[in-house]
């Protein structure tokens, strides 16, 4: 049995912890909030273990030696932190995305992971679904690959700013790449093993913060779009267009459904979560946690590290590009 301790007892901790509550092979042991107060009001409304035990600090819950994992919900800015101190106390972490701030960051991250052979994973959630395999297998029915658009768009900005989120605060954590243009990284780090070069982006900030960003690289002759917003919407698709057919993944960041066409027919696959869409990832990670697997096969640190570069490579022309609108 796998005794879990949340780390940063938020909205999504409860959406996680409520999952975690159909897993046999774990349970909920602990949670830290920034009171002691908090911890205790989370876990009151949660699945949990009757003696869960409530703490007012981060590093007081990562000295329970009954804690075997933890899940990180804390802001994105502080993820490197408290991933490095909880793996080095040989806790197991998944991390909710994105995993840290930048390339460097991951680096940090993935060194200590291996200096202490503890496992870490990034909860990228669209890799985990039952859909995601059947995605990649039908790969070969639109032959090679020679457009990808990933797009995950949603208006919502007036939603950000007004609830005093972390996503439009001042700091390196805020913006839309970080929280949803990463999902769409997932999905090019995946389709694009090799090289991309950045060839054009336009976006939009606010206050200095990344509100809306489209941009397009080149990978070995393959046109990659990663379009990203908190103030417009669009389908939220990641297609990819192949020589001989096109596949169309329906709602990227949690896919239950994508359509393949090729060769003249249409084939739907319509594949529904194992629970919800929490489950998939952390059932992979309790698994490795019991069998003592100090990385997934599913979600690398490598593959961490690779959509942090993409990340990056977008974040670091908006200062300088000429097509980024400041409101």
């Amino acid at each position: 049995m796998v005794r879990f301790g949340i780390l940063g007892a938020g909205n999504i901790a409860n959406r996680f912890a409520a999952s975690l509550g159909y897993e046999r092979h774990a349970t909920l042991v602990a949670a830290s909030c920034r009171s002691r107060k908090k911890a205790v009001e989370f876990l009151s409304k949660v699945p949990c273990d009757a003696d869960a035990r409530a703490y007012g600090s981060y590093d007081e819950m990562l000295g329970d030696n009954s804690v075997d994992a933890i899940y990180l919900a804390l802001p994105h800015s502080l993820h490197k932190e408290w991933a490095c101190k909880a793996l080095r106390t040989g806790k197991a972490v998944l991390c909710e995305k994105p995993a840290c701030l930048s390339a460097h960051e991951m680096r940090e991250i993935a060194k200590t992971a291996h200096d202490t052979r503890t496992l870490f994973m990034e909860a990228m959630k669209p890799r985990f679904v039952p859909l995601y395999g059947q995605v990649i297998a039908a790969l070969p029915k639109i032959g090679t690959v020679t457009r990808i658009e990933a797009t995950l768009c949603n208006d919502m900005l007036g939603m950000v700013e007004g609830s005093n989120s972390y996503h439009m605060a001042p700091g390196p954590g805020a913006g839309v790449l970080l929280d949803c243009g990463i999902y769409c990284a997932s999905w090019i780090a995946q389709l694009c093993p090799g090289e991309l070069k950045l060839t054009s982006i336009e976006g939009v900030t606010k206050n200095g913060i990344d509100i809306y960003a489209n941009a397009w690289f080149d990978h070995d002759g393959m046109q990659v779009q990663l379009e990203c917003a908190f103030d417009r919407a669009k389908p939220r698709t990641c297609t990819i267009v192949g020589e001989c057919g096109t596949i169309v993944v329906e709602e990227l960041h949690r896919p239950q459904c994508a359509t393949v066409l090729a060769s003249g027919e249409e084939l739907v696959m319509d594949v529904p979560y194992h629970v919800d869409d929490f489950f998939g990832e952390l059932h992979h990670f309790v698994e490795l946690v019991e069998q003592g697997v100090p990385e997934s096969s599913l979600m690398t640190l490598s593959d961490s590290l690779r959509c942090a570069q993409i990340i990056d490579a977008i974040r670091d022309c908006f200062d300088t590009a000429p097509n980024i609108e400041r409101l």
